[in-house]
């Protein structure tokens, strides 16, 4: 497939726009390596890095590092507990491929967030009201954001639709737990 599609760089491109117009052939422009996977952590990885470096410029020191730990944990833990869906359904063959597809495929967002901000807007412009576009918005990129990852886990994993839909309620709740839930348990503490 590499032939068809390019190589290195242009087939995640290829790959992310394949898959967020729902072609599951998108999937196979993603590497099944350990280095592919590293690499799909880059990005926001990248940005992670470049926060904390302004932040002890600013003279935040140390506690930026605290700071860091919640987005660090919204990067890892779809991998992580996604790895051990994989696991349970017999799938750690394709996981790889799939973490590294779902990694990249999340750059797709601000684009579908922007799209849909320019159609809420005119939606706006002819008499939308405000609250209710706002509520449009968020629903509408909330919604595609659930259906590009249970599309991913349906053809990257291989599977139905309701182990699907599982695996991304399960990856969505325990992210949500482990980066929100410190703040909750030291919250009510105070």
């Amino acid at each position: 497939m590499s032939g068809a599609f390019g190589s290195g760089r242009s087939n995640v491109l290829l790959g992310v726009v394949r898959i967020a117009v729902g072609r599951p052939d998108g999937i196979a422009c993603f590497a099944n390596t350990p280095q592919a996977f590293l690499v799909s952590l880059a990005p926001m990885g990248g940005l992670l890095l470049a926060g904390v470096a302004q932040g002890i410029a600013m003279g935040v020191g140390i506690r930026i590092l605290g700071e860091t730990l919640p987005p660090l944990c919204a990067l890892l833990a779809p991998s992580v507990i996604s790895h051990e869906f994989a696991r349970l359904w017999h799938r750690q063959a394709s996981w790889l491929r799939f973490a590294t597809a779902m990694n990249w495929c999340q750059l797709a967002l601000p684009f579908i967030g922007m799209a849909l901000l320019v159609l809420v807007s005119m939606a706006k412009a002819s008499g939308l009201p405000p609250q209710t576009a706002n509520v449009v918005l968020v629903l509408g990129l909330g919604g595609y954001a659930m259906w590009m990852h249970w599309f991913l886990a349906r053809h990257g994993l291989n599977l139905g639709s309701g182990r699907s839909a599982l695996l991304v309620l399960g990856v969505n709740f325990g992210t949500a737990l482990l980066v929100f839930g410190p703040r909750l348990l030291f919250a009510t503490r105070e």
